[in-house]
Formats: structure tokens, C-alpha cells, sequence
């Protein structure tokens, strides 16, 4: 299978080296970052644009356009993985509404078109016979878009709980476990690597919000948006709450939810008991499913990173790569 690579920063870095290191039947055809563009129809070699990477140098030519590659480009599959913009989801949305509709299959990490447009997006692929897929979009290298669609078919799903964001959950870590202050441990989070300069989307709980619509719109159809979520942040959370909670044996989380039969969308920090399924530490996430026959199910992994992201688009990529050869060859 032929794919083409829109943003080569750490995740398309990241799905590059996986195709380099293992032989999974797919070949890179094209890709873009920010600066260039480079088409080879004949595969391009991994290794090749990795090493300009690591040298600071754009991947391709100037003239070599996202729109180029999209249009003109040779390729089975476009994997999008530029920055999210979440107030409109541009150029993501148009680059993937492009792909669509020329008959190409969609996978992306970003957030944004997923979170806005999803309804739109998913019309468009089934018109044309093709496949939208989005695991990377939700908690990194957790299976949950898969496990929802597939794993669980035939079950109702009556809840949705858990935390989608290693960075508040590293910071909500290091306050209960060693006393620090909020900006004490934000700091620290920003030395670790795991807060960016500017941390507002994740500590005023954003991004956890935005992860919950794309999860109630998979799983409930109810084309909801970033408003319709109730959201309070960890940002105004002291250590003397959090010492409270010990002092019962518990913890503060934030936690994401929603519950279909209230139509609730809510993420706020919440007092769990230690032992509580969803108190992991560190940059972990973990999610808890409640379906009306398998009944509660938890998953806790890495909600983010290179590798692991990488891992739940390659997961996509090589699901339509056999979903759709399995339908060629039963054709012929």
C-alpha cells in the first residue's frame, strides 16, 4: 500500500521509522513538512528524509506543495498528521476532505477535522468507498476507536470515564505523591518534556474535552461540539485539596466522561480512592468503557509520544490495507 505523509514533525517522523524498521507491505510515496514536499510514485526511502531531518533541512523541494502531493501525488492511503487547530481544523480538514473525495483512504492524528467535522468527513468516505480512520486522535497508543467499533459491536455503550491527558495527570502526580505546588510541578512537567511552553490546553482541561467529543461522536453519533462539554480545569487545584483527599485515602484525577442518558459531557478534577481503577500515575492514560453485556472494561497506556503514537496510525494503516485487499481479492 502506497501512502503519503502530510507533517513530518515527531508523529510522521515517527510512522517513517516504523515503516523503515519493519516490513509491513507499505511504502512511502510522498511526504511534506512545513517547508517541502517530496513525490517519488517509485517509494521514497525512509532513512534518506529521517537523516535531513536530524540535520535541520527540509525533507524536499519548496515546489512540492501539500496540495500537490494531494492532487497529483501516487498514493493508496494519506496519512494526516499536521498540527491540530481546533478552532477550524484548517488545513487538516481540507487536506483530508481532498484525499476523500478523490477516493483516497484518510488516517490521521489530528484532532481538529476529527473533532469538527466528523459527520461531514465519515459521509464523504462512505460516498466514496473508503475508510476515515482516527485512532491516534484519542489517547495515543490505546486501541479504544478500534475496540469501540469493532471489539464491542452489539453492545450499548452507557459510560464513558476516564483520564485522557499525561500531562495533567503527571502533574496531579507529582502534588499527591511529593507535596508540590501546582506551578512547582507544572515547571517540572516543562523540564520533563511533557507540558509545552504554553500548557493552557491541557491544564485548563481543553484537550481532554476535545477527545471526549470525537469519542461521544463515534460512539453516539451525536455530532457534539467542543461547546456542548462542561469543563473545569486542574489550574486552581492547591496541594491542601489534594491533602484532603489523602486524609480519606483518595486522590484527585481529572476525568473525562460522558453518559448518554443524562447527554453529559464533562471533564473536572475528581476525588477517586486510591484504588480506584483509573488512578495511574505518571503520563499514563486510562479510559473505562461500561457496556451493557461486556460490562466494565479498563484500558491504561501511553496517551502520547513518537513511537506510541505511530503505533496506533500504523494499527490503521495496516487495518485498511487488509480490510480492503481482503475485498479486492474476494472480487477477482
Amino acid at each position: 500500500m502506497k501512502v503519503a505523509i502530510l507533517g513530518f514533525g515527531s508523529v510522521g517522523q515517527g510512522v517513517a521509522r516504523m515503516i523503515r524498521e519493519k516490513n509491513l507491505g507499505l511504502s512511502i510515496t510522498a511526504i511534506a513538512d512545513s517547508r517541502s514536499g517530496l513525490i517519488d510514485n517509485k517509494g521514497i526511502n525512509p532513512e534518506k528524509v529521517l537523516a535531513k531531518k536530524r540535520e535541520g533541512l527540509p525533507v524536499g523541494s519548496p515546489d512540492v506543495t501539500a496540495r500537490s502531493i494531494l492532487t497529483t501525488g501516487d498514493y493508496d492511503t494519506l496519512v494526516e498528521v499536521t498540527p491540530t487547530n481546533i478552532t477550524s481544523g484548517e488545513p487538516a480538514t481540507t487536506h483530508i476532505r481532498t484525499a476523500l473525495e478523490r477516493g483516497k483512504h484518510v488516517v490521521t492524528s489530528n484532532k481538529g477535522p476529527i473533532a469538527l467535522h466528523h459527520r461531514e468527513l465519515c459521509g464523504i468516505a462512505a460516498s466514496r468507498g473508503v475508510a476515515l480512520r482516527y485512532e491516534a486522535t484519542v489517547c495515543g497508543a490505546i486501541p479504544l476507536i478500534h475496540v469501540l467499533e469493532h471489539d464491542l459491536m452489539g453492545n450499548e455503550i452507557r459510560a464513558l470515564h476516564g483520564i485522557m491527558n499525561g500531562t495533567c495527570n503527571y502533574i496531579l502526580t507529582r502534588m499527591s505523591e511529593e507535596g508540590l505546588t501546582y506551578d512547582q510541578a507544572l515547571a517540572e512537567a516543562r523540564q520533563m518534556g511533557y507540558a509545552e511552553a504554553d500548557p493552557t490546553y491541557d491544564v485548563k482541561g481543553i484537550d481532554s474535552a476535545i477527545k471526549l467529543v470525537i469519542f461521544a461522536n463515534t460512539i453516539w453519533d451525536w455530532n457534539a461540539r467542543f461547546s456542548d462539554v462542561e469543563i473545569t480545569g486542574i489550574d486552581q487545584l492547591t496541594p491542601d485539596a489534594l491533602r484532603l483527599a489523602e486524609e480519606d485515602d483518595a486522590t484527585i484525577r481529572l476525568i473525562a466522561e460522558a453518559i448518554p442518558a443524562r447527554r453529559l459531557l464533562r471533564v473536572s478534577p475528581r476525588i477517586l480512592p486510591r484504588g480506584h481503577p483509573l488512578v495511574v500515575r505518571g503520563t499514563l492514560n486510562a479510559v473505562t468503557l461500561e457496556a451493557d453485556m461486556a460490562g466494565s472494561l479498563t484500558f491504561i497506556g501511553k496517551g502520547a509520544g513518537s513511537i506510541e503514537t505511530a503505533s496506533a496510525i500504523i494499527g490503521d494503516l495496516l487495518f485498511i490495507k487488509e480490510k480492503y485487499d481482503r475485498c479486492s481479492r474476494k472480487k477477482t
